[in-house]
């Protein structure tokens, strides 16, 4: 089976697109909504996830998701609504994406920053939670080391998830789940779809841009390793919902993923090949790109 690469040509094309063609364009292969900027752009978001929880609720269904513990934006306009509008959580199963592990393969002591997901979550999402409307914490599901078939047997005996909520990396990553880049391992797509919840190691270029956007380029305070989901068991949601308000780092990602055909090559072009529904979320600037401007500027970060 030939293997399709974007091409330099369609990779320039897709760039050049200006921003007001981008909705309902006819060569997308999203449904893309644009907000005026990412504080608008989440709270749809967290209005999205209170509402599909609710609609179920009311249906007398449970809910599953697939949810990364960043971005977090959205979660305070989630969180708000479940507290005021009194909607339970007890029927929503969360499978948490994935966890950066240290040096030596261990998780990193639980606590409220960036190295340890389960402890900020406890914190940020869990803890402002009525305990009265809260998910069960037999429910709230984190990939384990010890056991890594655990996650992806689970929401394979509940049938699949609902909705992926992800962001996307500046290279197509979502969760953990990157690029294959090892010259020596053939990656088809047929494994790649197939992918279990495993160890992986993180790319530089994830540590660049991880370290850039939240330590100031202090990569050192970036885990080399870490667990996640796999494909396989993202790609059973019904829906995706794509949360891209990331600014110049995000860019291109945003019109690879609207328009390129599937390739490992930016691995967030899968979901629109496997999953139903893919909802992208992003804001103005994130979908203003240098190449759709008449005048490309030297500089970008002062054009926020």
């Amino acid at each position: 089976m030939e293997v399709y690469k974007i091409s330099h040509e369609d990779m320039l094309k897709w760039c050049s697109i200006p921003q007001e063609e981008l909705v309902n364009h006819p060569d997308s292969k999203v449904d893309l909504k644009i907000f005026e900027n990412r504080r608008a752009t989440m709270e749809m978001a967290g209005n999205m996830m209170a509402d599909e929880v609710a609609k179920n609720n009311a249906e007398g269904k449970i809910t599953k998701w697939i949810l990364g513990s960043g971005p977090e934006d959205q979660f305070k306009t989630f969180i708000d609504r479940v507290n005021k509008e009194r909607i339970s959580l007890k029927n929503l199963y969360i499978f948490h994406m994935d966890y950066g592990i240290d040096w030596n393969s261990r998780v990193y002591p639980e606590g409220n920053n960036y190295n340890s997901p389960q402890g900020r979550m406890k914190v940020r999402f869990y803890g402002k939670i009525d305990p009265e409307l809260n998910v069960p914490e037999e429910q709230r599901i984190w990939p384990m080391l010890q056991d890594l078939d655990y996650v992806d047997n689970k929401i394979e005996e509940l049938g699949g998830v609902d909705t992926l909520w992800a962001g996307i990396g500046y290279k197509g990553l979502v969760a953990f789940c990157e690029s294959p880049s090892n010259p020596y391992q053939r990656v088809t797509e047929e494994m790649y779809i197939n992918m279990k919840t495993k160890v992986v190691h993180i790319s530089n270029e994830k540590i660049v841009e991880a370290s850039q956007r939240v330590f100031g380029g202090c990569y050192d305070m970036i885990p080399h390793q870490a667990v996640t989901i796999g494909m396989k068991s993202m790609l059973t949601a019904k829906r995706a919902v794509c949360m891209i308000p990331t600014g110049e780092w995000k860019q291109t990602v945003l019109r690879v993923l609207m328009f390129s055909d599937a390739t490992l090559e930016y691995p967030c072009t899968l979901l629109p090949k496997y999953i139903p529904e893919v909802v992208v979320l992003t804001d103005q600037f994130t979908a203003t790109h240098p190449l759709s401007l008449d005048e490309v500027p030297l500089s970008v970060e002062n054009q926020r």
